[in-house]
């Protein structure tokens, strides 16, 4: 099976490098400034500038407003919009239209209930992500990174309309078993290539690209 994977939240020029270097097939840059993976419109444009065509550049929001995108837009050279907030199916049709771009929408699941919700973005979306759920008990919890996961199996056997990718929680040593439960042929890993909150490891970033390159 060919796996691709997004390496999301990169905010440095040796991962970067790394990466692409590594065969991912998408690379992610976060704005939203909570995270310790945020990045501004300059320091994200120097980034991408390192990305070769044919590595899809993903730009990471959340709930963001017009102002946002036109500011990140007008500097930094996106293929695609990820929004991982609350968006709506509605707002999500209005910022493909209003960028051009296709659009990514991540559902967050903790179970079957969740996974049944992204039929409400049929027809709103060019993507869909599913990832892990936060629990309300977590202190401190980001939208997405926080290196949860949740029952693959969820997904196994399931279809949508367009493509989507698996994310939570995934890293080097689990990312064969993500894949072979859930079915993906994408993955997004984020947190599991890191050595710190926000630090990407060009190790860990060569170690799940091979694993992908060795299912």
């Amino acid at each position: 099976m060919n796996v691709q994977a997004k390496i999301c939240g990169i905010n440095d020029q040796t991962a970067m490098r790394s990466a692409v270097a590594s065969g991912a097939a998408f690379v992610g840059l976060v704005f939203y400034p909570p995270s310790p993976r945020a990045l501004d419109p300059q320091q994200a444009a120097d980034l991408a500038a390192l990305v070769p065509e044919g590595v899809v550049k993903v730009g990471l929001f959340v709930d963001p407003d017009n102002a946002l995108i036109d500011t990140v837009l007008a500097e930094v050279r996106l293929d695609m919009l990820q929004l991982h907030g609350s968006e709506t199916p509605e707002r999500c049709r209005e910022l493909r239209t209003r960028t051009g771009l296709p659009v990514m929408k991540a559902i967050k699941v903790a179970d079957v209930g969740d996974v049944a919700a992204a039929h409400a973005y049929d027809g709103s979306v060019d993507w869909l992500m599913f990832d892990a759920k936060a629990p309300d008990t977590m202190a401190n919890a980001l939208p997405g990174g926080n290196a949860l996961s949740f029952d693959w199996t969820l997904l196994a056997g399931q279809e949508w309309p367009v493509p989507w990718m698996l994310a939570g929680g995934i890293k080097p040593e689990n990312v064969a078993a993500a894949v072979a439960a859930s079915g993906a042929h994408v993955v997004d890993v984020s947190s599991g290539v890191e050595s710190a909150p926000g630090r990407k490891d060009p190790a860990r970033i060569e170690a799940f690209l091979d694993a992908l390159k060795n299912l």
